[in-house]
């Protein structure tokens, strides 16, 4: 596999045979001869050169991005066109709705963080509800329109008051759920964790921090080996919450135990478990061959060599990866001293590890770097990354039906890159976050 996309430029090696060009009248469409450019002038419309301030209200009239490479489900359409209305993709534009012209560009479903600690100096898992704000919109202006805050271990009462927090901000609309990552987690695996704090997942104490969530809850990170693991694994199986396993040291055996048990993501795999083995093939092995299983890649060079990123592609397939961030307080803020938890952090050249022991702890990575480095450094195809960082991980949330894919009457949620995948504009709900008119 590796050899093949070697020989292949990442960018016209991304779509199913025969889906290159195609027409859509669901989300895209070849758009029409002669569309109005960026500032020409249209009836009731602005001034030329007006800009549409950041987080503007769309226009009661409709807007079509038109020109642009325009990544859907079925395939890449080249010269495309996606229709907004209000909040929502449209299927058909008003006669006078305004036109913005991405010739150059490509257009891609706005992106889904499942597992995120905060950013823009802000923590999601100590911060106020400003802070936890300030990190989502940090995320938000690179191109993460939806995002679950995770928590790292802290004494129970304490999470749980975290929980009830982020609830109400999930109930709001502003992250989409609450990730418990620890405390029922490996000493061995600890991680950026407190071992002081870390406990066995007895299912009265998890089934706390699910019920502290007010059915916002939608992932909870476990070393299913521990004592009441497995039941762990079942109780959050029958409340809909997804079991994830990492920071683990589990057996072969033992992870296939969690698997069969309703465990269907793996947290960030590789990091926090053991290698794979020829003779002891762990849990890498384990969580890569069941398809039940999706598996989550932090990719910002630092967490995983460029082999293993393929190797996670080729055994579990574009269909199974999810890109997370991982990201803590420094993401979009810079190098420096923070907290992560009750442990201090170092970070420097953009790579965060412990004061004391050295452990990565967490990334600065933002998603629209992580799916740059997919395309121009690992040469994975487009569509396979879109995936990756949108439609697989809205899937796992419940939530494409409203997100994950450029598709008639889902939310108007979408990223502007330009030729080498910079990003160039972020929609979310149909209000521009970045307006690529202004880049």
């Amino acid at each position: 596999m590796a050899s093949e996309r070697d020989r292949r430029d990442p960018v016209l090696n991304q779509d199913p045979p025969g889906s290159r060009g195609v027409t859509s009248t669901v989300a895209a469409t070849a758009a029409p001869p002669g569309p109005p450019a960026v500032g020409s002038p249209s009836p009731a419309g602005p001034a030329p050169g007006v800009p549409r301030p950041h987080g503007s209200a769309p226009r009661a009239r409709g807007l079509i991005l038109t020109g642009a490479r325009v990544v859907l489900p079925s395939g890449t359409v080249d010269g495309g066109r996606v229709v907004v209305e209000g909040t929502r993709i449209a299927e058909a534009a008003h006669e006078d709705a305004e036109v913005l012209d991405l010739t150059g560009h490509w257009v891609v479903p706005g992106f889904v963080d499942l597992h995120n600690h905060g950013g823009g100096g802000a923590s999601f898992t100590s911060g106020t509800v400003d802070d936890v704000l300030k990190g989502v919109h940090t995320h938000r202006l690179h191109g993460t329109t939806t995002v679950v805050a995770s928590t790292v271990t802290g004494d129970m009462d304490f999470l749980a008051q975290r929980a009830g927090l982020l609830s109400e901000l999930a109930e709001q609309g502003d992250i989409a759920g609450v990730h418990f990552e620890g405390p029922f987690i490996s000493p061995c695996r600890k991680g950026a964790h407190s071992e002081e704090l870390l406990r066995d997942p007895d299912p009265a104490e998890v089934r706390k921090l699910v019920d502290a969530a007010r059915g916002r809850a939608v992932m909870v990170t476990l070393a299913t080996e521990l004592p009441g693991g497995i039941d762990s694994v079942r109780l959050l199986a029958e409340h809909g919450v997804i079991a994830a396993i990492g920071h683990t040291d589990a057996t072969y055996e033992q992870t296939v135990e969690a698997i069969d048990a309703g465990a269907t993501v793996a947290t960030h795999l590789f990091n926090a478990m053991p290698g794979l083995g020829h003779r002891v093939p762990g849990p890498i092995a384990a969580l890569l061959e069941d398809d039940r299983v999706t598996v989550e890649l932090i990719n910002d060079g630092t967490h995983l060599h460029p082999a293993s990123l393929e190797l996670a592609f080729h055994h579990a397939g574009a269909a199974r990866v999810a890109f997370i961030t991982d990201a803590m307080d420094a993401a979009g803020f810079g190098d420096g001293r923070y907290l992560l938890g009750p442990l201090e952090v170092e970070v420097s050249g953009g790579v965060a590890r412990l004061v004391e022991g050295g452990s990565i702890a967490g990334s600065t990575l933002t998603l629209d770097r992580a799916f740059q480095r997919a395309v121009t450094v690992d040469r994975l195809p487009v569509g396979d990354v879109v995936a990756a960082v949108s439609a697989n991980p809205a899937k796992l949330l419940g939530r494409y039906d409203r997100i994950g894919s450029l598709e008639p009457g889902k939310d108007a949620d979408l990223v502007v890159l330009d030729a080498d995948f910079s990003l160039k504009g972020v929609m979310r709900r149909g209000r521009w976050v970045v307006d690529p008119a202004n880049g």
